[in-house]
């Protein structure tokens, strides 16, 4: 494990190609990554896994910079899990480091984990934290807990940073807080990534506020949610970009009964990406859409709404795809809405033929960048998305629309990413007495029916409020991250490129 790194014997999992290749394929179609690492932890051969992509495994690997570890096989197999990379780890008593050999860049993170008990160990002690060069990822984070607050099989804690030597370091580190606590880790992957994120140009702003907000290398960013709003879930193997992204359908989060009307593109349709690079997001998530429907007099008086639960005391960058698709939509002024982040106005007269290009630019992706605060509070609040037709416009048609959504959490000025473990829900009993008494009849059916159904929907908020984009065996969470973090305040400053950042 104490070896040094030889990059030639790292070849059946380490692609590397010309820069002015991987250039000109970005123009014609996906992105093609310059590293990728698909790391099957405490496995000892290559495997596949559903997707048809090959996991290296990490026994014998030369990737270990310093530390002890053991393997361990997962006691049991939910029947939504995978077997890859998900069924087998690797365990950590103390400070264990990954390191890959990398090109200076933007790098996307993926770390995969499954709840279950290894070499005999309670799930519950997997108290740890995870860093990736200078940024925490991690702090004291519960897998158990996690993945039982939110509902979900398994786990993928996605990130994007920027590395600027030679090596990317991961460590991971067993909490102190108590003497039986360990880490451990189902599968890593680590590849190299455009950089779609940053904007040095001074031109977002955090919504409600007027000073510039800049990310940049500097700045490392949380998947934590990313929905194909209006279609169905797109798998991993279904992004045709080459990222490898997973989407979620957008109803859970849909607040209230006004969920809208869906609406697709013809299947002939061609899209231009003549504005945005072709791995912004999959053709799927522009071929779908979620809109107000054709009543105008109830679009007035109504919105659209999602509401989202993020950990408290961060930033969130959150991008909004758009494209007008259909034959009723092809002028200016004829579909124009406002766009509310957290009750303010984010972006009024959105009106998605002119940010297209103008009249009769159907079929043309584009998307749109806001920057929210949530302030420190409980662990986790509810983040707010609202659309509504900007009658002040007069449109031709009161509606609005939007075809996906992304939310990032952005790291602290001490490249902090780490927030609360979420809360379990109470659980709900039924009283076996109710089920067992002679003489209930229809009052305690009633009643053991009413049980269940206030279980039910509090099961159902919970998803709807925490569900990401792939929970079950597929629905995996692009999760809220989770740690006790005495950096989440409310307070709000500007570091040294006039960025607007909770410390």
């Amino acid at each position: 494990m104490g070896n040094s790194i030889d990059n030639y014997s790292l070849v059946s999992f380490l692609v590397l190609v010309s820069l002015s290749s991987v250039v000109h394929i970005i123009r014609a179609g996906g992105y093609v990554p310059t590293e990728k690492f698909l790391l099957n932890c405490g496995d000892t051969s290559l495997a596949t896994a559903e997707d048809g992509r090959k996991w290296a495994p990490d026994v014998g690997s030369k990737l270990f910079g310093a530390g002890n570890s053991v393997v361990s096989k997962a006691a049991m197999q939910d029947p939504a899990v995978p077997s890859v990379p998900y069924m087998s780890s690797r365990i950590f008593r103390s400070n264990f480091t990954y390191s890959f050999p990398v090109v200076a860049g933007r790098k996307l993170i993926r770390l995969y984990f499954y709840s279950s008990s290894y070499d005999g160990l309670h799930a519950a002690n997997a108290l740890f934290s995870v860093t990736a060069g200078s940024y925490t990822l991690l702090r004291n984070f519960n897998v158990s807990q996690t993945s039982e607050a939110l509902s979900y099989a398994f786990l993928i804690k996605e990130y994007s940073v920027n590395v600027d030597g030679e090596m990317l370091n991961i460590t991971f580190s067993p909490s102190s807080m108590a003497s039986n606590t360990y880490a451990f880790v189902n599968g890593i992957e680590v590849m190299s990534m455009p950089d779609i994120y940053s904007n040095t140009g001074g031109r977002l702003m955090i919504v409600g506020y007027t000073t510039p907000f800049t990310i940049d290398n500097s700045t490392a960013l949380e998947t934590v949610y990313r929905l194909n709003v209006g279609g169905n879930d797109i798998s991993p193997s279904e992004d045709d970009t080459g990222l490898f992204r997973s989407w979620s359908e957008d109803l859970p989060y849909i607040l209230g009964a006004g969920v809208g009307v869906t609406v697709a593109a013809d299947p002939n349709m061609t899209f231009n990406y003549k504005g945005i690079p072709r791995y912004t997001a999959p053709k799927t998530v522009y071929a779908t859409a979620r809109s107000m429907g054709p009543y105008s007099a109830v679009n007035a008086q109504s919105n659209l709404t999602w509401l989202f639960s993020v950990d408290s005391g961060f930033n969130y960058l959150i991008r909004l795809h758009f494209c007008e698709f259909t034959e009723s939509i092809t002028l200016i002024n004829q579909r124009v809405f406002n766009i509310f982040l957290n009750n303010q106005t984010a972006q009024e007269g959105a009106d998605v033929i002119a940010w297209a290009g103008g009249n009769w630019n159907i079929g043309v992706p584009v998307y749109m960048d806001f920057v929210v605060l949530v302030p420190g509070g409980s662990p986790q609040q509810d983040l707010w998305l609202e659309l509504h037709p900007d009658i002040a416009a007069k449109p031709q048609y009161y509606d609005a629309i939007l075809s996906g959504v992304e939310i990032f959490k952005l790291s602290h000025t001490s490249g902090n990413l780490a927030g609360l473990n979420p809360i379990p829900a109470p659980k709900n009993e039924v009283n076996p007495s109710l089920v067992l008494a002679p003489h209930s009849g229809h009052s305690n059916l009633k009643a053991i029916t009413a049980v269940g159904i206030s279980g039910g929907v509090a099961l159902a908020l919970i998803a709807g409020f925490y569900l990401f984009a792939a929970s079950r065996g597929h629905k995996h969470g692009m999760v809220p991250s989770a740690s006790d973090d005495p950096e989440n305040t409310a307070l709000i400053k500007s570091d040294n490129h006039g960025q607007k950042d909770i410390d």
